[in-house]
């Protein structure tokens, strides 16, 4: 499917695929892009929904804004976006997009048809680079901690190409963003509230877990004693996406073609 890409919206450089009556609004991480969308958004199984996958501001190719958002007010930006756009669009988050995706239908309901949640923080054990970035202050982070980080994480990433990805898509980071994003993410992910606002939503939502790497087991213990619907894709990480495509999307598309026209 060819790629078009649109000039910025709302601060977000966005970009569409395919032609389908069903939007699928795709999500990213924290440090991440809609680029590590790119392949799963191509699969075959997902060929008849049209997809949009944006970059957050500070973000991949999105300008750096003057002052970084916090996740509220992000979650507020992409529903005024999406009430724009019109689009009824099912809204993909992985990860921090996960928790955005959550946010923003329990913000305001009606800027979305349904979420697909893969892979959200629901508790601390799941903040594995957040935690990290947390650590320090944002001054210190600023001014070298985010340069260390990023060469530690392309040391750890080895072989893998979903950490290769991470460490290429956090060099173009804001790290006033990311340090805020990671921060706050940190709080609500120790507060242990987000599984219980998940099963709270007014729009229907599916839950997909990498297995074994995925949220850790502290998460799954929240989610089911919230009775969330959570789907695992195994052997997988944190991205399961890249590690499971075929799996995930047959996941993904179960899950639209099951919601009503």
């Amino acid at each position: 499917m060819p790629t078009l890409v649109h000039a910025l919206e709302h601060g977000m450089s966005v970009r569409s695929r395919g032609s389908g009556s069903r939007v699928l609004v795709w999500v990213h991480g924290l440090g991440e892009s809609g680029r590590c969308f790119d392949a799963i958004a191509g699969h075959p199984h997902l060929w008849p929904y049209r997809h949009v996958l944006v970059d957050l501001p500070g973000y991949g190719r999105s300008p750096w804004p003057a002052s970084a958002r916090g996740l509220d007010d992000t979650a507020d930006a992409l529903a005024a976006w999406l009430g724009a756009r019109d689009d009824n669009a099912v809204l993909v988050g992985h990860s921090l997009g996960g928790v955005l995706a959550t946010l923003v239908a329990e913000r305001h309901p009606d800027a979305v048809r349904a979420v697909i949640d893969v892979d959200g923080n629901a508790s601390l054990g799941d903040c594995n680079f957040s935690s990290r970035m947390a650590a320090v202050d944002e001054a210190e982070f600023v001014a070298g901690g985010y340069d260390l980080l990023w060469q530690e994480l392309w040391a750890e990433a080895g072989a893998d190409p979903a950490l290769r990805g991470y460490a290429a898509s956090m060099a173009f980071a804001d790290p006033f963003v990311l340090w805020r994003h990671a921060r706050e993410l940190v709080e609500l992910s120790r507060a242990e509230t987000l599984a219980a606002r998940r099963s709270r939503l007014r729009v229907p939502l599916l839950f997909i877990a990498g297995a074994p790497g995925g949220v850790c087991a502290r998460s799954r213990e929240l989610l089911a004693a919230a009775g969330v619907r959570v789907a695992e894709v195994s052997p997988s990480g944190h991205w399961p996406f890249v590690d499971r495509p075929e799996p995930f999307a047959e996941l993904v598309a179960r899950f639209v073609e099951s919601l009503p026209e």
